[in-house]
């Protein structure tokens, strides 16, 4: 089970700091890309950011699944159900907002879409950086002696 923690912490915590590079810096410089360029941009970033978050969050979502089937002695349920939560967050955000931002996006820059994007991206920044805390918590637990 150790394994599996020791995953999930790193992949969250991957994630977070990845997140925390999009709203910062990366999407408010989206507005910077020029209305010209934008089109090619845009597909750069879809086609570049999957390849970087691909693994890390498909790990994250199967160590949070395997948790949720058993996890380590002497973690709290609801701890591994709070990560669960915050793991759905993203997933739901990505689908129901940034997607169809990027949709939108897609065919050169829109203010609205942009803004929409960002504004929403917060809602996933919150859940990693709160999954983070979370993952790290069941890896202290789990690492603890006993």
């Amino acid at each position: 089970m150790v394994p599996v923690v020791v995953a999930h912490a790193v992949s969250t915590l991957f994630m977070a700091g990845m997140i925390w590079t999009i709203q910062v810096v990366h999407y408010p410089l989206f507005a910077e890309v020029g209305a010209d360029r934008f089109p090619a941009y845009e597909a750069a970033h879809s086609a570049r950011i999957t390849w970087v978050i691909l693994v890390p969050w498909a790990v994250q979502g199967l160590t949070t699944a395997a948790l949720l089937v058993s996890s380590p002695a002497g973690v709290p349920r609801a701890l591994v159900y709070a990560a669960a939560v915050l793991a759905a967050i993203p997933v739901l955000v990505t689908v129901s907002f940034s997607v169809p931002a990027h949709s939108v996006l897609s065919g050169g820059f829109d203010a609205a879409a942009h803004a929409r994007l960002v504004g929403t991206n917060w809602l996933r920044t919150a859940a990693w950086t709160a999954h983070g805390a979370v993952a790290t918590a069941l890896l202290v637990l789990t690492l603890r002696p006993r």
